[in-house]
Parts: C-alpha cells; sequence; structure tokens
C-alpha cells in the first residue's frame, strides 16, 4: 500500500500544483480532489455562446438578406456599422471569459477582467430577462406578439421570437455566472 506522500498530489484544472490553486482560490473535496468553485464549465459555456454570436453576426454583415434593416429609420451602413461594434464586443467578451479561467488570465489586473464581464453581463440581463418574460407571455398567449409587436404574427415569427429571446437568456445566465464565479475566485486569491 502506497503512504500519502507517495501519491502525487491532485492538481487543479490547467495542471498547477495543488499549492498554486490554493493560492488561486481552489478547494479540496472530500476525495482529495481539488475544486475551482464556478466551474471552468461556465466560462467555457460563456465562450461557446460568445462564439456563436459573432460568427451569426459575421454572417449577418456578408449576407443581410432583402431588408436587413426591418424597415427602421436606419441604412445598411448603420446595420453593418451595429453588427461590426456587436462582433468586436464579443470577441473582446470571448478573450476576457477564457482569461478568467485559464493561467495567463491571472497576470491581467483583477479591474481589467471585471469591466467588461459586469458590462457584458448587465447588458445581457437587461435584454435577456425582459426577453424571457415576453417568451412567456407569447407562449401562454396573453400577448403573442410579445411586448411591442403585432398579435397576427406568424408561427415562424412566434417561433423566432422564442429562439431569439432563449438565446439571449441562456448568455445572460452564463456570463452572470461566469462573472460571479470570476469574482469569488479572483477574491479569495488576493486579487481584490
Amino acid at each position: 500500500m502506497l503512504s500519502a506522500r507517495e501519491i502525487e498530489p491532485p492538481s487543479v484544472e490547467g495542471g498547477e500544483s495543488p499549492e498554486e490553486g490554493r493560492r488561486h482560490g481552489a478547494r479540496v473535496d472530500d476525495l482529495g480532489v481539488m475544486r475551482v468553485h464556478g466551474s471552468a464549465r461556465w466560462a467555457y459555456g460563456t465562450f461557446a455562446w460568445l462564439v456563436f454570436f459573432v460568427v451569426s453576426h459575421v454572417v449577418a454583415v456578408f449576407f443581410p438578406g432583402d431588408d436587413p434593416t426591418g424597415d427602421g429609420p436606419w441604412d445598411l451602413r448603420a446595420y453593418v456599422i451595429f453588427n461590426v461594434v456587436l462582433i468586436l464586443m464579443s470577441a473582446v467578451g470571448a478573450a476576457v471569459v477564457v482569461a478568467t479561467v485559464r493561467p495567463w488570465g491571472r497576470r491581467v489586473p483583477r479591474w481589467v477582467l471585471l469591466t467588461p464581464l459586469w458590462f457584458g453581463s448587465t447588458l445581457l440581463v437587461v435584454r435577456g430577462v425582459p426577453g424571457m418574460v415576453e417568451n412567456l407571455l407569447m407562449a401562454t398567449g396573453i400577448r403573442r406578439g410579445g411586448f411591442v409587436g403585432a398579435e397576427d404574427i406568424s408561427t415562424a415569427e412566434l417561433w423566432a421570437g422564442l429562439g431569439i429571446n432563449t438565446y439571449f437568456f441562456i448568455g445572460a445566465v452564463l456570463l452572470s455566472v461566469t462573472t460571479v464565479s470570476y469574482v469569488r475566485r479572483s477574491r479569495e486569491s488576493g486579487r481584490g
């Protein structure tokens, strides 16, 4: 039988030693396995969400369709500028969420990561939570067109609205959990 000293100590995510992990907010569970609360899966889920967002908006810029402005008061140039801004914000956000769980991200000042995390979380909550309320209104038939939509929307428009609102709500949950997890981990590691 091996003694405790002969067994290689478990490492935390990213291949760190247990001592290094403890300095960055890791905890040891009952089995002696190091865990960082707020698993990196949330950050990688947020990263995947942001990548999909970037790709969908790149496609929207290059293939805008017949009427991308939706009969709005803006022109195609404003539509492209708006989408390019969203693409840039989301690309920065993707890099930031990865930095929250990778060792190289610890070299970045805490405020540099927290600023876009809080900004993005706020934007997505403001878009995602009312969108989910709108989903409930549409799905229950209380207001089939949502908050401002027409009552006579097609089934395809109904499902598109439900899908888009759910997508933003998922993004709000993912980024908010990633942000709170990073706040806790970085505070415990003495970076705050």
